[in-house]
């Protein structure tokens, strides 16, 4: 099972380990696309620091990001499984869990990126501010740079297991599945659940999307679940408790779309 995440705006500092050291990270048929990146994010923040903000969509209070931008060849790394904070990688809190279910997280986890394109969460990489809407002077839009490398190195990476595509909408440009591999993969959308007048009524609240999306993962995690496919996808769920909504893709190369309802925000 590949599990596709987004990254978080939010990001904690840089380690004391080693510095970047691109070859290293996984997935190296996207190394060159990397470097690519990496040498122009840096260039634009080291020679223009207003340039930079209004590139990066930043607000005046976040200008300190800039700075972090122009370290990123010699600052110190950490697992990207502890550079990425927020509402998705809160909920599913890969620190607390078992030796046996860090290593399955090392294995299936996937986490896309501006700058990186895709990581594991156990690569090395130091804190950065570069989001995939991003659209830099020289390579154009982010979205749209990744794609032939992640053409290649993508179908390869979900070999020939279940794709569980959790990312917002923002990193899809980067990748989406296509022929056998689009039929083997789940998107999940998560809906709140309330009684209006005493009729259902049904939306989605995007703070408790991403909590919901981490709890999913970090439940398939601890239970050693392995589903092969949608279908198995959508049992193990159930079985694991939640409340799943799913109907199988009305043609062949087409992804299956999982609705998980909830009842109570948290």
């Amino acid at each position: 099972m590949l599990v596709l995440l987004p990254p978080s705006e939010g990001k904690a500092p840089s380690g004391r380990g080693t510095a970047l050291k691109p070859e290293s990270l996984s997935l190296p048929g996207l190394t060159e696309a990397r470097r690519a990146v990496l040498d122009e994010l840096v260039e634009l923040c080291v020679a223009d620091e207003e340039k930079a903000r209004e590139v990066l969509g930043l607000s005046e209070g976040l200008r300190g990001e800039i700075a972090k931008n122009t370290e990123l060849r010699t600052a110190g790394t950490r697992p990207a499984g502890e550079i990425y904070t927020g509402v998705l990688y809160d909920a599913l809190d890969l620190a607390s869990l078992d030796t046996a279910a860090k290593r399955r997280a090392g294995r299936s986890l996937l986490v896309f990126s501006g700058l990186w394109g895709a990581v594991r969460v156990t690569d090395r990489i130091p804190s950065y501010r570069c989001s995939m809407g991003v659209k830099l002077p020289g390579l154009g839009a982010l979205g749209a740079h990744w794609r032939a490398p992640m053409a290649d190195a993508l179908p390869e990476a979900a070999g020939d297991g279940l794709v569980l595509d959790l990312r917002s909408s923002a990193y899809t440009a980067a990748w989406k599945p296509k022929g056998e591999v689009a039929g083997r993969t789940a998107t999940v959308r998560v809906l709140h659940a309330q009684l209006v007048n005493g009729v259902e009524k049904r939306s989605v609240v995007s703070h408790f999307n991403k909590a919901t999306k981490g709890r999913i993962v970090r439940s398939l995690l601890t239970a050693n679940a392995a589903p092969k496919n949608p279908a198995e996808l959508v049992e193990a769920l159930r079985d694991l408790g939640h409340t799943v909504e799913a109907e199988a893709p009305a043609g062949a190369g087409r992804p299956w779309a999982l609705d998980v309802v909830v009842r109570e925000i948290h």
